[in-house]
């Protein structure tokens, strides 16, 4: 096999292993909040946020959002680049 080959081919195992790897498995929690938007939580106790349409938004640590029950909560880091990630990966499939 050819060097070209090979690298071709290692580049299409590391691209099939990252988008395993930003599966879904890492988001514990969603919760939906009063002004449409869905906040994950992660394993790790971060967040990330996305509008009622699908598409990633930012938000400010600490800033308080409420659910759609009543609850306040606090956001606690912003995980935009990962969950942009693992929504790219899912559209994919």
């Amino acid at each position: 096999m050819s060097i070209r080959k090979s690298l071709i081919a290692m580049g299409l195992v590391a691209t099939a292993l990252t988008a395993v790897a930003a599966g879904n498995g890492d988001i514990v929690q969603s919760v939906k909040l009063k002004d449409g938007t869905t906040m994950h939580q992660y394993k790790d106790g971060k967040m990330a946020m996305e509008d009622s349409l699908g598409k990633v938004v930012y938000m400010k640590e600490g800033m308080s959002m409420e659910t759609v029950d009543g609850k306040t909560i606090a956001m606690s880091g912003n995980e935009v680049a990962k969950l942009f990630i693992q929504k790219k990966s899912e559209n994919r499939r």
